[in-house]
């Protein structure tokens, strides 16, 4: 005991052993942001605790037959299907008296759209089970096909620009209003440029009885186009900007966010990565198109009141028709 005091508080905390249900010796690509949410949702997690995955660039870059880099129970599920597979999981350890709890995890792909059913099943019918979306907008292991988490004017293999449009000419699914509409008890967003608060959002959520919902924005060099050493840089950019919010919701109702102290232009996040090199170009419609994402960075700002002196308004309906007066080209 005379010698642990001796020792610095800081030194004895990067000391201590630390649980990762994730393993390195995988095989994402370079700075893959997806493969850091994990690492920090499984040390988050602890070692009681069981995932169900769907397919997905996770699935795949973790468990290439023969190894995996697990080291908690795991189970691949179908594309569809891991929210029903997790409330599998969880009725099954609740008629056996345990109180290990459940995780299931998709992209936006496995989420936003091929997983939504068994999604929205599993939260109205009240399972123990916390969800956690890795957002990279896009089928990234497939293709990089677009998903309803594109962005608006992103440019994908089944989105591109050209003469007729400006990359995708939809919104992005607004997934976590969706999720808090079934009247779950907690939902948020967060991001990997902030791990000391997805964390805490991981464990809170996991406190909570009753289904939770984590949605982290991930980004992906290679679907993205940026360098893989900007990984971070560009999450927090996404943040700072206002296109990304970083929130919790209780019930429907906005619990808490992340204030943005100062707000950075879109242009400064969408500049580093080539899915939106056409908005540079010397057009009138790319001029547009980056006044209207500027536009939806500022109503998020106003909606959640993410700037100091603003009142977060979810209800604010003129703001979100003005939004959508911009145009989805």
């Amino acid at each position: 005991m005379s010698q642990d005091k001796d020792i610095p508080l800081a030194e004895l905390r990067r000391a201590q052993p630390r649980f990762s249900g994730f393993e390195a010796g995988h095989r994402a690509c370079l700075g893959c942001g997806e493969a850091l949410a994990a690492r920090l949702v499984t040390e988050s997690a602890g070692p009681d605790v069981v995932y169900a995955n769907a397919t997905g660039c996770l699935e795949v870059f973790t468990t290439a037959w023969p190894e995996s880099a697990w080291r908690v129970p795991w189970m691949h599920s179908l594309f569809a299907n891991a929210a029903a597979i997790g409330a599998g999981m969880e009725a099954a350890l609740k008629a056996q008296g345990r109180s290990t709890r459940v995780i299931a995890m998709g992209g936006d792909g496995g989420t936003f759209d091929i997983g939504f059913q068994a999604l929205s099943g599993m939260l109205e019918r009240g399972h123990n089970v916390l969800y956690v979306c890795y957002d990279n907008e896009a089928y990234m292991n497939t293709g990089i096909q677009r998903s309803s988490s594109t962005p608006h004017a992103a440019v994908t293999t089944t989105s591109p620009a050209g003469r007729e449009r400006m990359g995708k000419r939809h919104l992005k699914k607004d997934i976590v209003s969706i999720v808090a509409a079934h009247h779950i008890p907690y939902a948020a967003t967060a991001s990997v440029a902030y791990p000391a608060d997805l964390r805490k959002k991981v464990r809170r959520a996991l406190a909570i009885d009753g289904p939770t919902f984590l949605h982290v924005h991930t980004p992906c060099p290679l679907g993205w186009g940026h360098d893989s050493a900007l990984t971070i840089e560009i999450a927090r950019l996404a943040v700072q900007t206002g296109l990304f919010p970083v929130i919790e919701l209780e019930r429907g109702g906005v619990a808490g966010v992340m204030p943005i102290r100062e707000q950075r232009p879109v242009s400064d996040y969408l500049r580093l990565q080539n899915r939106f090199r056409h908005l540079f170009a010397d057009d009138v419609r790319a001029r547009e198109e980056l006044e209207h994402l500027q536009a939806l960075a500022d109503h998020n700002i106003e909606r959640y009141g993410l700037r100091p002196g603003h009142e977060a308004d979810p209800l604010d309906t003129e703001g979100a028709d003005t939004v959508k007066r911009g145009g989805v080209r």
